[in-house]
């Protein structure tokens, strides 16, 4: 379990009744929305899109980027090329100050299929020593104003050049960045109509090592709130189950307080490292050197150090985590929001456990045996019945991980934008946030309209 989702309780964004849509890759042909203007712009539901290939990031604004690769040898991506600055940035959380190299890539300006109350970001890259990034989002909203830049994190894969973290609050009058989310603050006076991102790629100034991304994109969505969704029927995933490992948050409580202190606050980091282990990527013996041998199952720690978001202070950062996942050698991963448990059954169906984050009293998910204010798991197949199985873990053991929980209640906990607290007060849900993990060479569910 993790707090990570009372923080978003003031969201005024849900979850469309239709499927979501996800678009990524030939991002070239969609710079400027430009094959977009002929669709209408839908008042609800949600809208994925990333950069990732040598046409998109050609698509953007690089000042002091280079272009690199194609092909299974080279992935493409940015990195620096010529820095266009360097600057001295004096790190907020630890008052260290160094001098870096910088250059940056701006993407075009994307119009949103959806017109947007919630914007969140992810990114995948590769961050060696002595190198982060920062990644920026600026909205335009439908009247034609944009908002200012906002950081979305300043993140390294590693902790020893800079503090991993969020910017919390920043805000215009009209918007307001939650950690990880921009959120429009009344979604009924307006809403996002596009949208830009910005990298600025940084390295310790008079080295030649670079930073390089190979993915950036964002999710925007709306609907009006809601405590009830509408039930799905079981699908295309019924009896299948996909064998994820299965690791306890519980196990680790008290470990490592510098890092969240394990326990109810390790809930994303296991679930990521669960679903990383499914598709074969462990970390080395080198890397855990650090971590107490005393402890069991030490890449759990390993993750919650390299998920940590410091001004947050927990590892409940939802982008943060898909960037530690795409850390892995050919791994890609991004943060989205799903429309019901049938689009997650075309992913199981496909071979792709979905992380999700609900929240919930203890009486609304029948077998859990807690409530939360914010908690992600693994759903990791059905039933022949159409139930939920989930390596949840919240559960006092490995061996206990593995739920069965009710398909209707499940769903409704996780779909939901507004609930009831255990004091009656109204409170926020994810409205069906997920992170989802693939490798390089996987392909999406095509009917989804997710491809690379």
């Amino acid at each position: 379990m993790s707090g990570s989702l009372t923080r978003r309780s003031v969201f005024a964004a849900g979850l469309a009744a239709t499927s979501t849509v996800f678009i990524a890759g030939s991002a070239a042909a969609e710079q400027d929305g430009s094959s977009m203007q002929g669709r209408p712009r839908r008042d609800e539901g949600i809208d994925f899109f990333a950069w990732v290939s040598r046409g998109d990031w050609q698509s953007g604004g690089g000042d002091g980027v280079e272009v690199i690769g194609a092909g299974r040898a080279r992935r493409p991506g940015i990195r620096i090329g010529e820095p266009i600055d360097t600057i001295d940035f004096t790190d907020p959380h630890t008052g260290n100050t160094a001098a870096y190299d910088i250059a940056t890539w701006t993407s075009p300006e994307r119009r949103s299929a959806v017109e947007a109350s919630e914007l969140i970001a992810s990114w995948n890259a590769d961050t060696p020593d002595d190198t982060w990034i920062q990644v920026e989002v600026q909205g335009r909203y439908l009247e034609g104003e944009t908002t200012p830049w906002f950081i979305m994190g300043r993140w390294a894969a590693g902790d020893g050049d800079i503090a991993r973290a969020s910017v919390n609050r920043q805000g215009d009058p009209r918007s307001t960045v939650y950690t990880d989310t921009l959120a429009v603050d009344d979604a009924d006076v307006t809403r996002l109509g596009s949208y830009r991102l910005r990298i600025t790629l940084h390295r310790l100034a008079g080295t030649e090592v670079t930073p390089t991304v190979w993915r950036v994109g964002a999710m925007t969505s709306h609907v009006p709130d809601r405590y009830e969704v509408p039930e799905s029927v079981p699908g295309v995933a019924t009896g299948i189950e996909l064998p994820v490992p299965r690791y306890s948050q519980s196990v680790h409580a008290g470990q490592y307080p510098e890092y969240g202190g394990g326990g109810q606050a390790w809930c994303s980091p296991t679930s990521s490292q669960m679903v990383l282990e499914y598709f074969g990527r462990t970390v080395s013996e080198e890397d855990l050197a650090w971590v107490d041998p005393e402890y069991d199952d030490p890449q759990i720690c390993h993750a919650a150090r390299f998920t940590f978001d410091t001004a947050y202070d927990g590892c409940g950062n939802w982008p943060f985590n898909a960037a530690y996942a795409a850390a892995f050698d050919d791994m890609d991963a991004i943060i989205t929001r799903l429309g019901s448990l049938a689009d997650a059954e075309a992913l199981i169906a496909a071979g792709f456990p979905v992380i999700t984050s609900q929240s919930f009293l203890e009486e609304e998910l029948d077998g859990a045996g807690y409530g939360t204010a914010g908690h992600l798991m693994v759903l990791i197949g059905f039933t022949e019945e159409g139930d939920v199985i989930a390596n949840d873990p919240a559960s006092p053991s490995n061996e206990a991980v593995r739920r069965i929980y009710n398909r209707r209640q499940f769903e409704n906990i996780w779909l939901r934008t507004k609930r009831k607290d255990a004091n009656g007060n109204d409170a926020g849900g994810s409205g069906g946030v997920c992170y989802i993990f693939k490798e390089r060479d996987q392909s999406w569910p095509r009917h989804l309209r997710l491809t690379d």
